[in-house]
């Protein structure tokens, strides 16, 4: 195998475990920022549900203060029935005594109702409190995790790009500037071998002169179809169509 093609394959593998690790640094944050999101709906829907329950207990208390009204008019309309002596102011007053009342009794029932979707409201609370606990605890753990994936990746790009500026410099300037413009152009798989006389890029078959080039291994031969750099290992089938 030419030289050149051996310290392509190094550079093309390196080149991909590269990639490989800053993909996945990448795709870190939107999962961190997704397991962020699940925790704060969960709060959220935790802090829904004590809303709704200050808003009943709310309610609750108004209508207490509204009854505790009508029973202090239906005090004042009995002292005013005490002290008149004319039946028809008597009779009003009665009249507006009964009408308290009948408002008393519609309020008390509003009061019931709500008493009663209070103790519903509360049960939400706990449950939701309980879900909120339970994911705050799984989010905690999953980025706990993925700090230490990323720690982890880190130290592995680290450690893939220590010698990288020697491999490129191991590469003849000219062969370096066709793979670069290749990598561009092709993705990883820029240097690759043929079989049954295939690209192994792009899957065409190959003119026989070209396969012929490729294992004399003389000289750097391209794909006449794709541009990728090809080369020829001993294990491949070679086998040159007639």
């Amino acid at each position: 195998m030419l030289e050149a093609i051996e310290k392509l394959l190094v550079l093309q593998d390196r080149d991909r475990q590269i990639l490989r690790v800053r993909t996945e640094l990448n795709s870190l944050e939107p999962e961190r920022q997704a397991l962020q999101t699940r925790a704060a709906a969960a709060q959220t829907a935790l802090e829904a549900v004590k809303l709704k329950v200050k808003q009943i207990e709310s309610e609750r208390k108004r209508l207490e203060l509204e009854v505790e009204g009508k029973k202090q008019q239906i005090e004042k309309y009995s002292l005013q029935q005490f002290q008149t002596k004319k039946n028809d102011e008597y009779r009003a007053l009665a009249h507006e005594i009964d009408t308290c009342k009948s408002a008393i009794f519609e309020l008390e029932n509003q009061q019931l109702e709500l008493m009663e979707q209070g103790e519903q409201a509360q049960k939400e609370v706990a449950a939701s409190a309980q879900a909120a606990s339970e994911m705050k605890k799984l989010v905690e753990g999953k980025l706990a995790e993925l700090s230490a994936r990323e720690e982890n990746l880190k130290k592995q790009l680290a450690e893939l790009e220590a010698n990288y500026d020697d491999l490129v410099g191991g590469v003849e300037a000219g062969v370096l500037a066709r793979y670069q413009r290749l990598r561009k152009q092709r993705g990883e798989r820029t240097v690759v071998g043929i079989e049954h006389s295939v690209c192994g890029g792009c899957h065409m078959k190959l003119p026989t002169h070209i396969v012929i080039s490729c294992q004399g291994q003389q000289e750097l031969v391209t794909c006449p179809n794709c541009g990728r750099i090809l080369y020829y290992a001993r294990h491949m089938d070679l086998a040159v169509a007639e």
